[in-house]
């Protein structure tokens, strides 16, 4: 639409003043001595929007419109992280088969943030003032009519952005800015009380039977021989279960048969059978598997930073930088003759964690 085609009422008359304020049109001619003469800003072009106000709202609607979808996308993350399950896929052609899940937060996040940016993009190229102004280089330091410049440019900004008279615009916005970070609060529900009481708890219970791990049958008494070190198992705990590897980072044992006259702690001692005693195989520093023991001192030590626990004393810490001693579980031997726990762990096992009390 030229200018010839816009009622006279509404052209931007009042602007000529401002861009011969700023050089728009000004052009210097170069001769022997300025062979280099700024040649000033080129004219100002008026877009559509400054002379049309219908063009200015059928922008505003567009805005509008992109943040409203970046609402939407916004509810539908949130939506999506709790109502589809993380074990369902969907074939999307041509990646293939992917979670279904992850394919619905990423499509509707990315869908907020593009149309937010889009959004943000389109107000400014349509809507703002976009009035070119050359400005002198001036000293680091600012002097006080550079500040208050600095701040009547703010205002001007402020103005010319008509967020006031954009209602539309505004309320959109504020919507969609406001939505959007509600997705990140979505994430950190996984930082937080949800694992309950599962770091409490392992597999073991009274009556199920030790496992040795190395020939998978369950272990008697006469299995352990004085100063050995055997690796258990609960029962019914196999390496093809889909939560093996869950299980036992927590029921992990580690079976040591000592001299009932060398076990120094009361509690240990009564919660053995003729000396075999049952502990976590898990370090309490940062959960790696124990496998050095020490037959004459009937010390175990972690090989990863070489905490030592003393398994004739409550498995109570000697060495390294294990904050707390190992659990043990109590033991006996059932009417066929197999030991057998009697209880879960007293204790969480494995490192201390923020809400363990």
């Amino acid at each position: 639409m030229s200018s010839q085609e816009i009622p006279e009422e509404n052209r931007p008359a009042e602007r000529a003043t401002d861009e011969d304020a700023h050089g728009h049109g000004a052009v210097a001619v170069a001769d022997e001595q300025n062979p280099f003469a700024n040649p000033g800003l080129p004219p100002h072009e008026h877009r559509i929007q400054d002379i049309d106000e219908r063009a200015a709202q059928r922008s505003e609607r567009v805005v509008a419109f992109l943040f409203t979808v970046s609402m939407l996308a916004t509810v539908a993350f949130i939506a999506s992280y709790v109502a589809i399950p993380k074990e369902e896929a969907i074939y999307v052609f041509p990646i293939g088969h992917i979670s279904a899940l992850n394919f619905a937060l990423g499509l509707s996040l990315g869908v907020a943030l593009f149309t937010i940016g889009a959004g943000a993009v389109h107000w400014a190229r349509t809507l703002m003032s976009d009035v070119e102004i050359a400005d002198e280089r001036h000293p680091i330091e600012a002097p006080p009519e550079v500040k208050a410049k600095v701040l009547a440019d703010f205002k001007e900004g402020a103005k010319e952005s008509v967020l006031g008279r954009r209602k539309l615009i505004r309320n959109t916005m504020f919507g969609a800015l406001a939505l959007f970070p509600l997705s990140g609060v979505m994430l950190l529900r996984d930082l937080g009380p949800l694992p309950e009481t599962k770091l409490r708890h392992t597999m073991w219970r009274k009556g199920l039977q030790l496992v040795n791990m190395n020939t998978n049958e369950p272990l008697r008494p006469s299995d352990v021989a004085v100063g050995s070190l055997t690796f258990a198992k609960p029962e019914g705990l196999e390496e093809h279960d889909e939560d093996f590897q869950k299980q036992i980072a927590k029921a992990a044992l580690m079976i040591v048969r000592l001299q009932p006259d060398n076990i120094k702690d009361k509690k240990e001692l009564e919660w053995s059978h003729e000396g075999i005693v049952a502990y976590s195989k898990i370090c309490t520093h940062v959960g790696c598997p124990i496998s050095l023991y020490e037959q004459q001192t009937h010390h175990v030590l972690c090989p990863c930073h070489q905490s030592t626990f003393d398994l004739s004393d409550g498995a109570r810490v000697i060495f390294g930088p294990a904050g707390h001693a190992l659990p043990q579980l109590r033991i006996g031997v059932n009417d066929e003759g197999y030991l057998e726990a009697l209880g879960d762990f007293e204790e969480p096992v494995g490192p201390a964690f923020w809400e363990r009390g």
